[in-house]
């Protein structure tokens, strides 16, 4: 609280006798302004229950005192200015929480009309004030005669589902409504607001811009899902009105102490105001070509050398067998691709070019495009922003992803597009039911859509149950695809409608809850929807813990609209932490570590990847390469049937013709979140690399019928994709083979080292210990010097110094990670071979609270097998050192160091990089 505040309060508490102070002994007073104050003075009153004194100056005729805790309430303010001091004793009001609920919501709302009124935004008329939500279609208003019974505005704002509205009434606005005639007003460059004609018009306005003028009253009506967030969103609104009157240096607030709130990106770009224009020339740049080249020429170089040793051999001792070693000539070269294109990348990432990282190329975009102007179009694009979900938690992880939509959404309808939210809810008919009902409130008051399938039933209990599956081992295609099922079905059934030359928003939207309530009844109950589910002209598609940035809509439309043969544009993503454990910042720079990585190489001529979120996808292009599933006689969009379903969806558009992008204009505006445990983690690992023999090979029982390679392995190589691109892929799956095989090569590598590293072993051998020695200068050393280059030269991650300091700070972390993922990986790999099921659930979201002595058992559950190969192999290294003859022993470095290291790894990592046993709380 300022000085100020306090000297009036003391002045003024002097002559107030009646004042009474109510403490708590176990707490203490905060005090807080209201007269003049800011909304952040309500933040401890919002936010916690401890006892609270909100103090307001005498002299104005609308403050009184306020001091109340819990327990009584002294003196409210009421409408009239005069204070109505009343003490409650009953206990029974004392241990209500609606007691307390209706207490804090009083208060709030008066402190809310003061301001309104020291603002000069009201003029005290019978529409006039403040609306504060209690429950669904409850306020608690200031002044008091804004009941339902006297008030269409009331009524409105329950239909609008608002939690907090204001109204705004001023010469100003009189004044531009007056001489407007537009159906919206302009109040910054590219930004309007909507004119609604009157107030029974509200509950059919474009909810998500938070306001709207009402053309009949004359005046602007503000709305917030946070209090706090109102005051500042309608001066915000005010201040940019009084610019687009009268220039920025005479309407400059700041002398006033007012600050004024900004949205992001306010440096517009260019506007296409003269109708459609040349398409931006996108150039192909090569070098990733020949970055692809050298790693083929250094991965034949390396062959040759082997191949050298077993001629020089032959030509020696005429032995020919030696020929059979030539048979791992494949193999090897698929475990190789790898490690040589991240030489080549690092030298690359050293000495390369780097401008093509701020240019815009075929497949990549490093500046923003020129955006669509709504007044040469006359309309943009409708977008839709789909989000899967499965159990997560509603308030801690669904609504703050929401509150980021909803932003953006605000920004895109000023800017004269419609968008809408589709939440996939995979979990709410899991959910108890309060649970359930909570999580269709939430929507509904944010006005989303959303579809709900029922729970994996294959086997039915009882007669009365109904035969459901929940297709494929990663259950978010398929609940993709059945929720876009309800929206198509809806959208044929609103294709028969008959629209005419009066047709209203109001009639369609009759029409639209028509067909899908009449879709929702042909299912008998076996689907539940609500909302606006229709599918827009393109999708976003994200994570249920994401931020997306406010003002990168109208950039991706824009795009979209520019460049037809795109069919997905992939966000690069910063990475949104919820905790300080040390794995997840561990994570979290492999994560950044990853997307340099694909941005360069992208910028460097290679086909964008497709991660699956924080990305734009092109409506059209899916429906076109829909497929009709034969288990349901249903038409698909995404694959069920492995997976890696973002990899086959831009695989089968790139077949159609169709290109992905990668865009970085964004920076780390868009987030997502990270493994919290490592448990997440590895269920990561094993998930991608399951996907990545299943989208290469059949299980091995099906080899002698279908053949090794699946159709969308063979599709793959026969694609019209760059030659480039294909070794790129190529060499990324062999990484999760060459990982899963790590831990047996490393076994035998002991075993061959240790009793035949005498003279038996063949030259083309390579021992463990100098690849090993090669991953280190690699990967750890070379790996991080290129990575901290790189971002210094395109002006990332801040200094060179600082950058070496953040990657060799976590080297511990991913040596112990990477080195004790093998065996996970060989699991998950082998269960597809052998055709085991596996499965895995979300990722979780939220931090589990999970002491020392909970966390072991699930340690020893989780990680038995892998103990019990490391302890058996620790105890045969021992025997073999020092408990058989001497002829057997293996006592070599070369052959006990790499197979010591691969043990550690494997014990450590679920030990060490586990925060709930390394912070040993109790």
């Amino acid at each position: 609280m300022s000085q100020p505040h306090q000297k009036s309060f003391q002045q003024e508490a002097d002559n107030v006798e009646s004042l009474q102070r109510y403490e708590s002994p176990m707490r203490s007073p905060v005090a807080g302004s209201v007269g003049g104050g800011t909304a952040s003075d309500l933040g401890p009153f919002l936010d916690t229950d401890s006892e609270l004194y909100l103090y307001a100056n005498v002299p104005s005729p609308m403050n009184s005192v306020v001091a109340f805790d819990n327990h009584s309430l002294a003196e409210i303010v009421n409408s009239t200015g005069t204070p109505s001091a009343f003490v409650v004793d009953d206990n029974e009001h004392r241990k209500d929480p609606e007691y307390k609920k209706d207490l804090k919501s009083e208060v709030l709302v008066n402190w809310l009309h003061l301001q309104q009124e020291e603002r000069l935004w009201t003029t005290g008329g019978p529409n006039e004030g403040v609306f504060l939500k209690k429950s669904k279609g409850s306020f608690v208003c200031c002044p008091a005669q804004l009941q339902p019974e006297s008030s269409a505005l009331y009524q409105a704002l329950g239909q609008l589902g608002a939690r907090v509205a204001m109204t705004v009434n001023t010469r100003v606005i009189k004044l531009l409504l007056a001489r407007n005639e537009q159906p919206w007003v302009q109040i910054n460059k590219g930004l309007r607001l909507q004119i609604i004609p009157d107030i029974t018009s509200l509950p059919y306005c474009q909810k998500y811009q938070s306001a709207a003028f009402v053309a009949s009253s004359q005046l602007l009506l503000v709305w917030e899902d946070d209090p706090k967030s109102l005051l500042d969103r309608a001066q915000y609104i005010q201040d940019n009105l009084m610019k687009m009157i009268w220039g920025k240096d005479q309407a400059n607030l700041e002398g006033d102490g007012i600050q004024e709130t900004k949205l992001e990106n306010e440096e517009w770009r260019e506007v296409l105001e003269d109708g459609p224009q040349t398409p931006e020339e996108r150039p192909l740049i090569l070098v990733q070509a020949f970055s692809a080249a050298l790693t083929v020429a250094l991965v034949l170089a390396a062959l040759g050398s082997g191949w050298r040793q077993i001629a020089i051999e032959i030509a020696i001792d005429r032995n020919f067998y030696r020929l059979l070693l030539l048979l791992s000539t494949v193999p090897q070269i698929w475990l190789a691709l790898f490690f040589f294109q991240a030489l080549v990348g690092n030298v690359l990432q050293i000495i390369g070019p780097t401008g093509q990282v701020k240019r815009n190329t075929k497949f990549y975009s490093g500046k923003a495009p020129p955006r669509l102007s709504i007044d040469v179009l006359g309309s943009l694009p409708h977008v839709t922003i789909q989000m899967p979900v499965y159990k997560e938690g509603l308030h801690a992880v669904i609504e703050p992803t929401i509150q980021s939509i909803k932003a953006a959404i605000s920004t895109y309808e000023m800017q004269g597009g419609t968008a809408n939210i589709f939440v996939n809810d995979d979990g709410m008919q899991l959910l108890p039911d309060d649970e359930a009902k909570a999580r269709q409130d939430f929507y509904d008051e944010h006005g989303i859509g959303w579809v709900a399938r029922p729970k994996h039933n294959p086997s039915p209990a009882s007669s009365e149950e109904r035969v459901f599956h929940r297709r494929g081992k990663f259950k978010k295609a398929s609940n993709m695809n059945y929720a876009m099922a309800i929206s198509t079905q809806v959208e044929e059934l609103l294709l028969k409608v008959e629209r005419d030359e009066g047709w209203t928003q109001r009639r369609e939207n009759d029409a639209y809850n028509q067909a899908l309530n009449q879709v929702i009844g042909d299912l008998e109950g076996e689907a539940w929807a609500d909302g606006n589910i229709r599918m827009g002209d393109y999708i976003l598609i994200i994570d249920s813990d994401t931020r997306v940035p406010k003002d990168c809509l109208l950039e991706a439309v824009s795009e979209m609209e520019q460049s037809p043969e795109v069919a997905i544009i992939q966000y690069t993503s910063g990475v949104m932490n919820v905790t300080e454990s040390f794995f997840e910042k561990g994570i979290t720079f492999f994560t950044n570590l990853i997307y340099t990585s694909i941005q360069y190489a992208v910028a460097n001529g290679d086909v964008a990847p497709f991660v699956g979120h924080n990305a734009v996808l092109r409506w059209a292009a899916m429906q076109e390469i829909a497929y009709q599933c034969d288990l349901e006689n249903k038409e698909k969009y995404w694959s069920e049937n492995t997976v890696s379903e973002d990899f086959d969806m831009a695989l089968r558009l790139q077949t159609a013709g169709y290109i992905v992008r990668f865009a970085a204009y964004q920076g780390q505006g868009f987030k997502e979140g990270v493994s919290l445990t490592v448990y997440d983690e590895l269920a990561r690992w094993e998930k991608y690399a399951y996907g990545c023999n299943e989208l290469v090979f059949h299980p091995l029982r099906s080899w002698l019928i279908k053949g090794p390679f699946t159709p969308l392995f063979i599709r793959f190589i026969t694609s019209r994709m760059p030659i480039g691109a294909k070794i790129t892929i190529m060499a990324y799956i062999g990484t999760y083979y060459a990982i899963g095989s790590a831990w047996i090569l490393t076994m035998l590598n002991y075993f061959l080292m240790g009793w035949f590293n005498n003279g038996y072993l063949d030259k083309f051998y390579q021992d463990s210990f100098s690849i090993y020695f090669s991953l280190v200068v690699i990967f750890t050393g070379l790996g991080n010097v290129s990575l901290a280059i790189l971002r210094y030269r395109i002006s990332e991650g801040g200094g060179l110094i600082r950058n070496f300091w953040t990657n060799f700070k976590y080297v511990l972390i991913l040596v112990i990670f990477l080195g004790g993922v093998s065996i996970h990986v060989f699991q998950a790999i082998l269960s597809h071979f052998l055709s085991i099921d596996m499965s895995w659930g979300a990722t979780a979201k939220e931090v589990e609270a999970v002491h020392f002595f909970e966390e072991i058992p699930r340690v020893l559950k989780s990680f038995k097998g892998t103990f019990l190969w490391a302890l058996a192999m620790t105890a045969v290294m021992i025997y073999l050192a020092v408990g058989v003859h001497e002829f057997w022993r293996i006592r070599d470095l070369v052959a006990i160091y790499p197979m010591a290291n691969m043990i550690a790894s494997h014990v450590l990592l679920p030990v060490l990089l586990n925060p709930n046993l390394m912070l040993f709380t109790w």
